[in-house]
């Protein structure tokens, strides 16, 4: 009989644990099958009015359709990006608290910043590009200057007299444009902002003399006469702006680097969640009206999935790591 009791007791024992492996599988797939159940979170690092707030709000409603829940875009500004990328570092592993990825929060900044309180590659999980952004150089049209060759005279006569905007110390437009100032020689003062809402109104307002900025935020206004394109950052000549040169044609190839704008959830967002984002952002982005928005901001398409975009990202961190280290750039 003491042996049928230790037998049956083993038994229980072992029927148990199978019976919660079960379940907790159940429950996991549950989850899974289940996944959105509640709205969104989207979180973009910048203000209102930027490249970054437009890239998601024109993906956002769209993505939000393909996974049967809304996608509620919030701004969370300041640090150049690092304040909303901690957001998305410290929130619930669930799914449903995502970011934007900017070159900016994932490799320009943290790049400067050795205490922005995060790693790229290690503290987020990359969810997928979403589109490759041209960047551009444009003054306000009170500048003494129209194209490359005369604003770089003005400069280089006036060291010191113009300023620029940029989204924040450490963003891609500061780090960018202290590239471009170490390669060609000339001293700009950087006037950092809390994105480049607030940096393209006072550009605009002639407050600040230039801006470095993706272009999606810029065209309007240059489109509207109240900036002044001078370079563009892109492979080619923009079909928007043909009589722009790229910065390789006018020999600082180093500075033709586009932007990314992507989707990224903490460190540890569960598999299953993050193919149903890439699932449903591949679809999101065939919509006619989505295309059609991004395409209008001068950007290109680019859903590459989790694992090419985390490449993409350490790819960059590393560009702008070098950068920081040869031009000896510290934070104000």
């Amino acid at each position: 009989m003491i042996n049928q009791s230790r037998g049956y007791k083993i038994f229980t024992k072992t029927a148990l644990v199978v019976c919660l492996m079960l379940g907790l599988g159940a429950i996991s797939i549950a989850h899974a099958d289940g996944f959105p159940s509640k709205p969104i979170r989207l979180i973009v690092p910048f203000a209102p009015g930027g490249s970054t707030d437009i890239i998601a709000r024109s993906v956002g409603d769209a993505l939000g359709r393909q996974l049967g829940q809304p996608v509620i875009v919030e701004n969370k500004a300041g640090g150049g990006g690092s304040i909303g990328a901690l957001e998305v570092m410290r929130a619930p592993k669930d799914g449903y608290t995502i970011g934007m990825a900017t070159v900016s929060t994932t490799a320009a900044n943290p790049a400067i910043n050795p205490k922005i309180g995060y790693d790229p590659i290690t503290d987020f999980t990359a969810i997928s590009n979403i589109a490759a952004t041209p960047n551009i150089i444009a003054v306000n049209p009170s500048f003494p200057a129209k194209d490359f060759k005369t604003f770089m005279e003005v400069l280089k006569a006036n060291p010191g007299k113009y300023s620029y905007s940029s989204s924040g110390t450490g963003g891609i437009g500061h780090l960018q444009t202290e590239l471009f100032k170490s390669l060609t020689g000339v001293y700009i003062v950087h006037i950092p902002y809390r994105g480049a809402g607030p940096a393209l109104a006072d550009t605009v307002g002639g407050q600040v003399s230039m801006i470095f900025d993706n272009l999606p935020s810029s065209l309007p206004f240059i489109k509207d006469g109240k900036l002044v394109p001078i370079v563009v950052a892109a492979p080619k000549r923009l079909a928007q702006l043909p009589n722009v040169p790229t910065f390789t044609e006018v020999g600082l190839a180093p500075v033709n680097r586009m932007a990314y704008y992507g989707l990224l959830g903490p460190a540890g967002l569960p598999k299953d969640v993050v193919d149903k984002y890439y699932a449903a952002l591949q679809k999101a982005v065939t919509d006619p009206a989505v295309k059609k928005r991004i395409d209008e901001t001068g950007s290109l398409i680019n859903v590459n999935g989790p694992e090419a975009f985390a490449k993409e990202i350490k790819a960059e961190y590393t560009v702008y790591k070098e950068v920081v280290a040869k031009q000896k750039l510290q934070l104000d």
